[in-house]
């Protein structure tokens, strides 16, 4: 107090925490970081500097989370991201299939909230780090305004997830902003900085509804004047149209020429100009009647982010890593964007919004790129992980982010669990011990089957009440024209079987039929033609069979590609077989497929086509039969440790005629079990947009939704129904010693076969 008896200041409130694992940022990389490490017995403190999770996935900003399956528009089957980003975002679709924003926040804090080793702290602004020597940070320090508190937050170890990089550039860790010259890592897609520039900008989206009765509407006075001269794309269809709202507004962006991080407010004030100025322009300009009764129902308050900060790692991906699909000994996550660079000038640029080129199918993004060399203790992902401006293109998008906040989550708990630095899984005769344990907890690595030494499974014999055999599909009595040229897509060993199928001919014609492979291991881009034949066709519906010569000595998917003829019909089916799908050679621009793809030469991209499967219910598959029945499904794929199709089905399925599908595993000796993990179908090759796109449905149609676990003595360890999630985790109460195991399942559908990838039995 001063002389005259009055407070002369006072402190805000101050409150002490303490973590294992201190993460910042609650966008989808920090949620799945902080998930992976409490569900590990870490104790996680998790800074989000807004009142909801989810970041730009959250009802603030409504952008769709998406990654490697890129809208099903490219040629990346079965990539979706697996683990606890797959968890997300299948509880979503389950929840929220209709793709409500506000909905899809209530999934993200309900898992979090669930989660008794979480200390969750919402509108909680970092600003400053406290470092106990020069390569490690002690504690960072926060404020909530809301409730007028600050935050001393002590941890291990430090997760930054914050989007901008920010706990790392308190710290003192080495960023890049923009894009390096084309001489620094050789990239033939560095744009030029004069004429594209060399940062992605912010945009800010909007809604509007129909409320059925004449709406006015009274444009701010910063709005947007003169639309049609200012904004170009205001008359291309492919992005303008009165009908679209939400993410289908991606390109009003802005921002790629100023500083993305600093110079925010200026950027988020010029979008609302251009959001308020478009409306504006829908509902006064006279050239759109049948928006009388439209309002604007809500527009973003804060942008959403692109890029900013780009952390230096230990090793820095770039554009040949991702086209070329190298491979890194220490991979722990993976991305399939495409690799999307926007002109900096953004909304008011001419030409196209963006440039997308794809690769030929995921790559990998090793551990590496997930810290530096200067904080012992840090550790950063999203789209600021260790990344060139052009590979950020592809790996800034969220799944991908948050499939690298699982791997961080799940090296800084071993840390704790071993007392170890992140530093020390760098180390070749490490890294295995962090891969495996990604690849249990649901995670996908490309190109890793790692064989877990402590998984039961692998000492044990195992049987089944039966097995699928794959014969084809029962026609429902439906044809589909064939416009684009479709593909049959399904795995073979050995020879290949005789194909039978009724077609439909308008007149007399021919259909060609070529048998194709992908040149790269695993790929699924169907560059590889390895036989054709031509079948005369009558003018009437009729049977037609033929045979390819090709015999394969191990698994590998081939494409049986019916060419395009709209003068023919193929029969469809509503069958579905796990790790078989249909494609077709046509177009999506919402990921600019335009049915193939044709770089310039001298940027370093490969040229080919697209074949992509439709969404159900329009995705249905070619009706046909096969001769003999392929074993496309044994026991001994379902020992792999790969949870989805890769060059296999690597799955075993029940026989249809199986009406009580079981399997029986046995051990020499009674063993102690304490916890059982089965990894399910739910579709992998089904991109899960978050909001505003919708899905038909809320489960996934492979998915065993009822099964139980009985011992020796015939006694119930677990009854489940009702499942819809890929990876169920079964923890006994109590550990059990018996010699043997029985799964019992039921199938999905009477048409669909009960399907199981892989086991965890420890």
């Amino acid at each position: 107090m001063n002389s005259q008896g009055f407070v002369t200041s006072r402190a805000a409130r101050c409150e002490k925490v303490s973590g294992d694992v201190v993460v910042i940022g609650g966008g989808l990389t920090g949620v799945c970081c902080a998930l992976t490490a409490a569900r590990r017995g870490t104790k996680v403190v998790l800074v989000q500097d807004r009142p909801v999770l989810g970041g730009n996935a959250s009802s603030e900003v409504r952008l769709w989370a998406l990654g490697a399956t890129s809208h099903m528009g490219n040629n990346n089957r079965w990539s979706r991201e697996g683990g606890a980003i797959d968890e997300i975002m299948t509880e979503n679709v389950f929840r929220n299939k209709e793709g409500n924003p506000v909905i899809f926040d209530t999934v993200l804090l309900d898992l979090v909230m669930r989660e008794p080793n979480i200390r969750m702290l919402l509108n909680t602004v970092v600003y400053k780090v406290g470092k106990s020597s020069d390569d490690t940070i002690d504690y960072v320090v926060a404020y909530n305004p809301i409730n007028e508190t600050r935050y001393e937050i002590k941890g291990r170890f430090f997760a930054d997830c914050s989007g901008d990089g920010l706990v790392s550039y308190l710290a003192g860790a080495p960023y890049r902003m923009g894009s390096e010259d084309r001489a620094v890592y050789g990239e033939g897609f560095t744009p030029d900085k004069q004429t594209y520039g060399e940062l992605l900008g912010h945009t800010i989206l909007f809604y509007m509804k129909d409320t059925g009765k004449p709406v006015e509407y009274v444009a701010p006075d910063f709005a947007l004047r003169d639309v049609e001269k200012h904004i170009s794309k205001i008359h291309n269809d492919e992005y303008f149209s009165i009908h679209h709202h939400g993410c289908k507004y991606w390109w009003i962006e802005y921002g790629g020429r100023l500083d993305t991080i600093h110079d925010s407010e200026d950027i988020k004030r010029e979008l609302w100009k251009v959001v308020y100025g478009i409306w504006n322009y829908i509902k006064n300009s006279g050239k759109f009647p049948e928006m009388a009764t439209y309002t604007l129902e809500w527009v973003g308050t804060i942008p959403g982010k692109r890029e900013s900060r780009r952390m230096q790692g230990i090793y820095t991906l770039t554009q040949q890593d991702i086209i070329e699909q190298r491979v890194h000994y220490d991979a722990v996550s993976y991305g399939g964007w495409a690799i999307d660079l926007h002109p900096s000038n953004g909304v008011y640029a001419d030409g196209r919004a963006c440039n997308q080129w794809h690769s030929k199918g995921v790559y990998q993004i090793p551990y590496r790129c997930y810290l530096g060399a200067n904080i012992r203790n840090l550790m950063f992902g999203g789209r600021i992980m260790s990344s060139s401006h052009v590979a950020n293109g592809s790996t800034r998008v969220m799944c991908t982010s948050a499939s690298g906040g699982q791997a961080i989550g799940m090296a800084l708990s071993l840390c704790v669990e071993k007392n170890r630095m992140p530093a020390d899984y760098v180390s070749r005769d490490l890294i295995g011990e962090l891969q495996s344990a990604l690849i249990q907890d649901g995670q996908y690595i490309p190109g890793l089957d790692l064989h877990s030494e402590d998984n039961l499974l692998h000492s044990a014999e195992v049987a089944a009440s039966s097995t699928f055999l794959f014969d084809g599909y029962a026609s429902n009595g439906s044809f589909r024209p064939l416009r684009f040229s479709t593909a049959s897509l399904f795995p073979v060993k050995g020879a290949m079987p005789e194909i039978s199928l009724r077609v439909r001919a308008e007149e007399p014609t021919e259909l060609k039929v070529e048998l194709r492979t992908a040149l790269r291991d695993n790929g699924y881009t169907p560059d590889n033609t390895l036989e054709t034949v031509t079948i005369p066709l009558e003018k009437e519906e009729q049977q037609i069979s033929f045979k390819f010569r090709s015999e394969f000595p191990e698994s590998r998917y081939v494409f049986v590609c019916f060419m395009a003829n709209e003068k023919v019909a193929l029969g469809e089916s509503d069958d579905l077989v796990s790790g078989t799908t249909t494609v077709l050679n046509q177009i999506n621009l919402a990921v600019s497929n335009y049915g193939r793809q044709d770089p310039p030469e001298d940027i370093g991209i490969e040229s080919f086509e697209f074949w992509c499967p439709l969404r159900r219910p329009a995705g249905k598959n070619i009706a046909m039969a096969l001769s003999p029945s392929q074993e496309i499904f044994s026991l001994d794929l379902m020992r792999d440790s790969l949870s989805r199709p890769v060059g296999a089905t690597n799955a075993w399925a029940a026989s249809l005629d199986d009406n009580a599908p079981e399997l029986t595993l046995r051990w020499d000796k009674p063993r102690r079990v304490s916890e059982i993990k089965l990894f399910f179908d739910t579709d992998f090759d089904h991109a899960m947009e978050t909001v505003q796109m919708g899905h038909s449905e809320n489960v996934m149609p492979f998915c065993v939704r009822d099964y139980e676990i009985l011992d020796a003595e015939d006694r119930c360890l677990a009854k489940v129904s009702g499942n819809y999630q890929a990876v169920n985790h079964i923890r006994l109460a109590e550990p059990v010693e018996t010699d043997s195991l029985r799964i019992r399942l039921s199938h999905p559908s009477k048409r669909i076969p009960a399907t199981l990838f892989h086991i965890v039995i420890k």
